[in-house]
């Protein structure tokens, strides 16, 4: 090693040498990897992962400055993550965040709201979009740090149950139609539960007493033969796809009828090939304007994303990894924006970039990430609400998720988009 570079790398050290302007940006990237929500954690954290690492590689970071990314597998512990901020907060100095779930997404509230720190959760409750605290929502504090990309839980189960509606009558069925939730008792489940049986109400629905069922698999018959008695035809499944997989399996051996409506981390590709048939039309939201192996301009974008962690280019990614992808391009374009100008990359000139920019897609993404606008008082990005159905037709014991969805034996087909009104008794719940 040259003296040269010995005296940098002493000085970096010392971190008295470089300036604030060449120093890496830290970044806290919080991923559920093993614990009751990895099913989907794994591919989402993989996209936020990919995208953050191909800013490095292929822009140097932001404007100039590499992005440090400082990963961690919280096991969806709320108490870990609420740690684990702290350390990145007092330590590290980190100006935007990651996240993931909902429990400590909420939990981390006031500390994001403190500190100053743009949180880009993969929790979408809709407690997180107040951003200004005026809904006057008992329990609902003003969270103008808090980010994410996609409708929320409440709108998206909005979405559902304007379709399930217009599906009912579009079949001629008499009578009114019956719906029930589904879920743990947990904050994430229950997010859009008052909202969706609210809704539904108000549509016409006849709701049903919920039914509850754990965050991981197991037997769930007993849950099924209770739906079956209940005579319901749309059941809201508010877990992810790992419990919700083990449900569909009992209902579809027990012989139940119903509609299933999948939450945006109910359903995908992986559980499709799990379930098999039992996943067989359930209907669920999907983030982004296309799903993988679709032709969009910013596909190409995504699939050079991808090879920082599948450097053959064979990997099939289910939707939640490109929902990830723009999370993080989206926190990227935010911190370009406090940037621009020799400005400082800060959390709040960070949450200011957020709102830079109306109906925005990161650039290079163009067809693959929904246009988004935040205001200062607004923090749901979108009210498109787009719905489409698992198809499974046979037999996906054999194969990769990539031969069953090129073989045709699954498929995602697209049903409806809902435009849902931006309601402004909506805002915060």
């Amino acid at each position: 090693m040259s003296i040269k570079r010995t005296v940098l790398g002493l000085a970096v050290a010392g971190g008295f040498a470089l300036p604030a302007a060449a120093q890496p940006i830290p970044v806290g990237h919080l991923m559920d990897n093993s614990g009751a929500t990895s099913d989907v954690g794994v591919p989402y954290g993989q996209g936020v992962a990919d995208a953050l690492a191909w800013v490095n590689a292929t822009r140097n970071g932001v404007n100039g400055r590499r992005l440090n990314v400082l990963g961690f597998d919280y096991g969806y512990q709320a108490p870990r993550a609420v740690a684990q901020y702290q350390a990145w907060v007092n330590r590290e100095r980190v100006v935007a965040i990651q996240g993931w779930g909902t429990a400590d997404t909420e939990a981390l509230v006031r500390f994001v709201t403190r500190d100053r720190i743009p949180y880009i959760s993969a929790s979408y409750s809709a407690a997180l979009t107040d951003a200004a605290g005026r809904s006057g929502r008992q329990g609902v504090e003003a969270a103008p740090f808090n980010f994410f990309y996609g409708p929320s839980y409440s709108d998206a189960l909005r979405g559902m149950l304007q379709w399930a509606k217009q599906d009912w009558e579009r079949r001629g069925q008499q009578g009114r139609p019956r719906y029930v939730h589904m879920g743990a008792n947990h904050p994430y489940p229950n997010s859009p539960k008052e909202a969706g049986e609210t809704l539904a109400r108000e549509l016409g629905f006849e709701v049903l007493p919920a039914i509850q069922f754990a965050l991981t698999p197991g037997d769930y018959t007993a849950q099924c033969l209770t739906l079956r008695n209940q005579g319901a035809h749309y059941a809201y499944l508010g877990n992810t796809a790992g419990s919700n997989i083990s449900v569909l399996r009992a209902c579809q051996t027990a012989g139940v009828q119903v509609q299933f409506l999948g939450n945006v981390w109910g359903m995908d590709e992986n559980a499709m090939k799990a379930a098999g048939t039992a996943a067989n039309g359930v209907v669920f939201p999907v983030r982004t304007a296309v799903v993988w192996g679709q032709d969009a301009p910013g596909m190409q974008t995504v699939r050079q994303i991808s090879r920082q962690s599948d450097q053959a280019g064979t990997a099939y990614r289910p939707v939640h990894y490109l929902a990830g992808v723009c999370s993080a391009m989206l926190m990227v374009e935010a911190m370009e924006t406090a940037a621009q100008n020799g400005g400082e990359v800060s959390g709040p000139r960070i949450r200011d970039g957020f709102y830079a920019r109306q109906n925005w897609v990161p650039r290079g993404l163009e067809g693959v990430c929904v246009p988004v606008t935040y205001t200062a008082d607004d923090h749901r990005g979108t009210m498109r609400v787009a719905l489409y159905r698992a198809v499974v037709t046979g037999d996906t014991a054999q194969g990769s998720v990539a031969d069953l969805m090129r073989a045709g034996t699954m498929r995602i087909e697209p049903v409806a988009t809902i435009e849902l009104e931006r309601r402004r008794d909506w805002l915060g719940w």
